[in-house]
């Protein structure tokens, strides 16, 4: 599964570094997003989803509310399988949009999701 980690993070104690751990752990393609960091642990990073080439089959959002509705747009145009909204990352606006889409939206911990096989 091909999935997108919007903000990714170089920072071994930050959530988002131990999902995009977990992920590669359990055999999934990563794809990290962040704007101003360009690899981590060797893997490129890439500055936004509409970079990423090919199909994004989930986006898992470890930003803000704030952050998410500025990228919105780009988010939606990849269309994504589902969007996993990490707690914290909760965002009203994008999951209506995403529901109208036809988009799968989760509020939950990516990390519980591998760890009891719900994802």
């Amino acid at each position: 599964m091909n999935i997108a980690i919007i903000g990714a993070t170089d920072k071994p104690d930050r959530y988002a570094y131990m999902a995009l751990r977990a992920l590669l752990d359990h055999g999934h393609m990563v794809f990290p997003v962040h704007p101003k960091i360009r690899n981590i642990d060797g893997i490129p990073v890439f500055a936004t989803i509409k970079d990423i080439p090919g199909p994004i089959d989930t986006v898992t959002l470890y930003v803000g509310p704030q952050t998410s509705s500025l990228l919105k747009k780009d988010i939606l145009e990849k269309s994504p399988q589902r969007i996993i909204f990490n707690p914290g990352a909760e965002n009203p606006e994008l999951k209506a949009l995403a529901d109208q889409k036809g988009i799968e939206t989760i509020n939950g911990c990516t990390l519980v999701m591998l760890s009891t096989g719900q994802f």
